[in-house]
């Protein structure tokens, strides 16, 4: 037994260690493998792997994006991209009272290079000033190629996730600031309000584009996705860093990690279950003495939670212990105030994981011989004596578990953690929130550690589970082998 428990222990220590190596590594890779390149000038060979076209002339050209990606250049190519941005969401209001179409808002100066991703359709502006100085012909399929190459490099390298532009789409040139196919007219560089730049996007007659008429509701081909900017320069002005080593990048994450997420959700859980451990065995034991209909009813409120989306369960609380309310009033006045605060955290994780607790321990008391209890009574024992000597141990098992399945609930809770606590970075802000505000804040690496970290404690409290259950259980299966 004590040999089969080491091998256990070793093989979950076995597993937690190689996937977080994994992970860590997985950090250093996460973006495109071409990210880096050598510095402008320098003969020294590029660590970056090779992004190729076959549609191009030079297909066996190499591109080199910076660890920004900001800028791009590839060998063969006398233009280099810089200045990358890449904007995902527009707006269809008015702009000073007059409506042009759903736009984009410029995030780069008025003569930059923009790309429209229509997913079927890709439409590339180059101003023709900027085309002149660097002579280039929009017509020539080299000059054609080479934009599509340097585009699609830094497109992909920061979409962070999210659709890319297509190689095998179909890809126009044009350097007019008013441009119409496939039905939609593109208004590029347009100052729509004093010293601000637009793209734009409407039907050719002037319509709502985003409209059920509308060309990208009607054509399966057409798909608004994104714009991306850029601006043009010579190649050798262009400098990108050589890559760092995987172990510089490793050295360089966790120095810039804030660690804060690990700590107030170990704090936040480890108070909460707590409370979640005292309260559900009170409950389970409560309901057991009500009568069979109004434990019903109370056994569906306590029940409630576990089947409500988390966001209900959150809307609620801030309804129930907002400022604005009796209850939260009194609380901010005595100073302890409970919404976004971290005392919001811990309730909003008992409250979600309160029912897990309460259904195992009722479950487990439920299951105990009645006959048992009330011999106990008969022998005068009282009922906390009862409690304590006789159902707890008798349910430890299931309780154990239960115990556990509401720490990891807790521990992954999310919708009603933000909803009652917000998220303030050191305070509420949990791993779970972590995750989704570094993801929508593009830092994908980060995201990624902290789901990593997640599924590792997850993954040990089953473990742990199971372990606990085939010792509890040791007794009954030794029975069945008789």
């Amino acid at each position: 037994m004590r040999l089969a428990r080491k091998q256990s222990i070793f093989w979950l220590g076995l597993i937690l260690g190689t996937s977080l190596l994994c992970g860590l590594f997985s950090l250093c890779g996460s973006a495109p493998t071409f990210a880096y390149g050598t510095p402008a000038g320098s003969a020294q060979e590029s660590s970056s792997s090779q992004v190729k076209d076959a549609d191009t002339s030079t297909a066996a050209q190499d591109v080199e994006v910076s660890s920004e990606g900001s800028s791009a250049r590839a060998s063969g190519i006398d233009f280099a991209l810089s200045d990358f941005s890449r904007v995902e969401k527009g707006s269809n209001r008015p702009v000073e009272g007059t409506y042009h179409g759903y736009y984009y808002l410029m995030d780069a100066p008025a003569d930059s290079l923009c790309l429209v991703d229509l997913s079927g359709v890709v439409v590339v502006y180059v101003p023709e000033v900027l085309a002149k100085q660097n002579g280039l012909d929009l017509a020539s399929e080299q000059t054609q190629a080479s934009l599509k190459l340097l585009f699609s490099a830094l497109d992909s390298y920061d979409a962070q996730g999210n659709s890319v532009v297509k190689n095998d789409a179909e890809w126009l040139f044009t350097s007019k600031q008013t441009f119409t196919t496939h039905g939609l007219t593109i208004g590029f560089s347009q100052e729509y309000k004093s010293g601000y730049f637009y793209t734009s996007l409407q039907t050719e007659t002037g319509t709502d584009a985003m409209g059920e008429e509308s060309p990208l509701a009607t054509d399966a081909n057409l798909r608004l996705s994104h714009v991306d900017y850029a601006n043009l320069q010579a190649s050798d002005a262009v400098a990108i860093a050589a890559a760092p080593s995987a172990f510089d990048q490793i050295g360089s994450f966790f120095q810039t990690l804030d660690w804060s997420p690990l700590l107030v959700t170990l704090k936040t859980t480890g108070t909460a279950i707590i409370f979640i451990f005292i309260l559900g065995l009170l409950a389970a034991w409560w309901t057991l003495r009500l009568k069979p209909r109004t434990q019903s009813i109370m056994d569906a409120i306590f029940t409630i939670p576990m089947v409500l989306p988390p966001t209900v369960c959150g809307f609620l609380l801030l309804m129930f212990l907002g400022r604005n309310t009796p209850v939260g009033a009194w609380f901010d006045q005595i100073g302890f105030p409970l919404v976004f605060s971290w005392q919001a955290t811990v309730i909003a994780a008992v409250v979600v994981a309160f029912p897990l607790m309460y259904r195992s321990a009722r479950g487990a008391f439920e299951s105990i011989d009645a006959d048992m209890l009330d011999a106990a009574r008969t022998l005068g024992w009282s009922e906390g004596r009862i409690f304590f000597r006789l159902m707890l141990p008798l349910a430890w098992s299931s309780v154990a578990a239960g115990t556990m399945l509401a720490f990891a609930r807790a521990l992954g809770e999310f919708g009603a953690t933000l909803f009652l606590a917000g998220n303030y970075a050191g305070i509420t802000r949990t791993i779970p929130i972590a995750i989704y505000f570094e993801w929508m804040g593009g830092n994908i690496e980060a995201a990624f550690f902290w789901t990593i970290v997640v599924i590792i404690i997850s993954f040990a409290v089953i473990f742990a589970i199971n372990l606990w259950s085939k010792r509890t259980t040791k007794y009954r299966r030794k029975e069945v082998e008789l």
